[in-house]
């Protein structure tokens, strides 16, 4: 029965890390804020700490109003439950910028998602974007870009 439990779970981080990339698509700030804890954190590409819904939410308002935001490509790599409530999802992530028909490597991500079980309710407790420049290793680039371009989600 645990083994059974634990993959329901970790399909339904999976699903709440696929709402947060569907509402960045979707440059619905709402949509991705509701998606935190009440106290949960968000750590931005360019190093942005914000913390909180409501925080989250103002933040993400005024990124999607004043920049034409692209839309992640992403792979999840691996779900882990670190204990009963809580799960730490990682998976990498690329752009295709507005008008173009591929990934730009300058914004590959690694994407780390901490995940709570709270009142039988997943949210996300900690979302970090870091980019993934892979310096004086071009061939990290490539290959993450290239897992991108093949991944099909």
């Amino acid at each position: 029965m645990e083994s059974k439990l634990t993959s329901y779970n970790q399909h339904e981080v999976h699903a709440l890390y696929q709402g947060l990339i569907d509402a960045w698509n979707n440059r619905n700030a709402s949509g991705m804020a509701q998606l935190f804890t009440n106290e949960g954190e968000m750590i931005g590409f360019d190093g942005s700490l914000l913390s909180g819904s409501e925080e989250i939410f103002a933040h993400l308002t005024h990124i999607f109003e004043e920049h034409p935001t692209p839309p992640f490509v992403c792979k999840v790599k691996n779900v882990r439950q670190l204990n009963s409530t809580t799960f730490i999802l990682r998976a990498i992530a690329g752009m295709k910028p507005p008008g173009k028909s591929d990934l730009d490597p300058g914004l590959n991500t690694h994407q780390t998602l901490l995940a709570v079980q709270i009142d039988g309710r997943f949210g996300i407790e900690l979302f970090q974007n870091t980019p993934a420049q892979f310096h004086g290793k071009p061939e990290l680039v490539e290959e993450m870009t290239n897992e991108l371009r093949n991944s099909g989600e």
